[in-house]
């Protein structure tokens, strides 16, 4: 099974100059906790989270009317289209990850897998119950 058959292919990008506010408030509307972040080209370039609304730009004061620009994550997992669940659900393990963006053939967003999709669509596969367990384990923490 591939990941075009169980990731939610409904997803909104939007640009780096959306305010922080009108990102959490398609958040609440999507009831979504992130929304990938795209250029003009509709090339992924980041994603954004209400944690990092919240926690790195309005507890350090930053006003709801700044960009989500200085606050996006640029470093982000995807996966190909055409991969298969088993390797999404390494990924997703091998990273402590919950979510990953899927890109086309052209590398523009054309969906996202979550753990939830793995869990309920990709029943069939035993390596999406491993990973839905494992990423949901705290990592382990040496001092």
């Amino acid at each position: 099974m591939n990941i075009r058959d169980i990731m939610t292919a409904d997803v909104t990008c939007i640009a780096d100059t959306t305010t922080l506010q009108k990102a959490a408030q398609m958040m609440k509307q999507m009831d979504v906790g992130s929304l990938p972040v795209c250029d003009d080209n509709e090339k992924l370039t980041g994603i954004i989270t209400d944690r990092d609304i919240v926690i790195r730009a309005v507890a350090n004061g930053t006003g709801v009317d700044a960009p989500v620009q200085p606050f996006v994550t640029r470093h982000i997992e995807f996966c190909d289209v055409d991969d298969t669940v088993q390797d999404v659900a390494n990924l997703m393990k091998q990273k402590q990850i919950r979510r990953v963006l899927v890109l086309g053939r052209d590398k523009k967003l054309v969906g996202v897998v979550s753990l939830g999709d793995l869990a309920v669509r990709g029943q069939d596969d035993m390596m999406s119950g491993d990973a839905l367990e494992d990423v949901s384990e705290p990592a382990m923490v040496h001092h």
